[in-house]
């Protein structure tokens, strides 16, 4: 069974195959989630969008979609590309998601998410839901509980459950993310009452000392944009958690190097790599100096052979040894 200590949350343009190749140099173990992608992108355009570096496992697909048929193809599609797992989304609380009614819409539909639970396990893989502790006004832990129990009673064992309402009208997916008040002890008790599930906590989680205070309550913790914006935090929990050794960061920017060079004569642009890991020096003394080269640079045409990359970093690195 896969280990959930270390999660990296889904999040839509941000973790893409670049973005997770990085954070696999930089935590071992974390499991890794794509971002979200509608049953529609993936039934019209799967080899576009699925692709993936295998360094990337153990890693999940999240899906949106509320038909069983589709998610039922969608779910044999991710099964030839070898994803470890399925991940249903029914927690964006987006006007667009919600056109769509999946989301955090599903939520009042448990007898639909069951349906759809049902048609992706047909693929013969892992699936799991991530999810709100509530919608709109419902904010008694019962509504949770029987949402929980009724799908873990259809055989779903594994649950991401971001300590929030979802706010379905008058707040922005932003607003969602901060707004509706954090209710761990909601998460624990979900825990308490179905403890042989596995549940992985989501919502907040910013520090080394958070995380392991929540895995003293729950199977796991899922961190979202400290992840993205100080992603060495996931090479200093993993080994908190696992007791890997520490790479330094220098260590892993060459490693991403390579990646640059590998990648970029394969015709990908640089910037769609480097973006995703500005935050490496965070907190470091001309960390900012060194973020703006990186962000000024990378989408210039003239840097497109190897030398040209290894210049390109190798004036930024000047940048934070002085």
């Amino acid at each position: 069974m896969q280990n959930y200590k270390i999660c990296v949350a889904p999040m839509l343009d941000w973790t893409d195959t670049h973005c997770r190749y990085f954070h696999r140099l930089l935590s071992p173990n974390a499991m890794l989630y794509s971002e979200m992608l509608t049953t529609g992108a993936i039934l019209n355009h799967s080899q576009k969008y699925l692709e993936y570096n295998h360094k990337e496992h153990p890693l999940a697909l999240q899906i949106g979609g509320s038909d069983p048929k589709d998610l039922e193809a969608c779910a044999k599609i991710a099964k030839r590309f070898n994803y470890d797992e399925l991940n249903l989304n029914c927690g964006c609380p987006s006007e667009r998601v919600q056109k769509g009614s999946f989301g955090a819409c599903l939520m009042k539909e448990t007898q639909l998410v069951a349906d759809c639970y049902e048609a992706m396990t047909q693929a013969d893989i892992r699936v799991s839901i991530k999810h709100r502790i509530g919608v709109d006004d419902i904010i008694d832990y019962e509504f949770l509980r029987d949402f929980v129990g009724a799908l873990s009673n259809k055989g779903c064992e594994i649950f991401i459950v971001h300590a929030r309402n979802a706010i379905l009208k008058g707040l922005t997916p932003k607003e969602n993310r901060s707004i509706p008040p954090l209710k761990y002890d909601y998460v624990y008790k979900l825990k308490q009452d179905f403890p042989n599930l596995t549940i992985i906590i989501n919502g907040g989680i910013n520090t080394i000392q958070d995380s392991l205070l929540h895995l003293y309550n729950v199977d796991g913790v899922m961190i979202g944009r400290a992840a993205y914006h100080i992603p060495y935090i996931l090479t200093q929990l993993d080994n908190a958690v696992f007791n890997t050794p520490i790479a330094n960061r220098y260590e892993i920017l060459e490693k991403i190097i390579e990646y640059c060079m590998e990648k970029v004569s394969q015709g990908i642009y640089l910037g769609m790599i480097i973006r995703h890991i500005l935050g490496l020096f965070h907190g470091e003394i001309n960390s900012r100096l060194w973020r703006q080269h990186l962000s000024n640079h990378a989408y210039l045409k003239s840097v497109k052979t190897s030398k040209d990359i290894k210049d390109f970093f190798n004036k930024g690195n000047e940048l934070l040894k002085n």
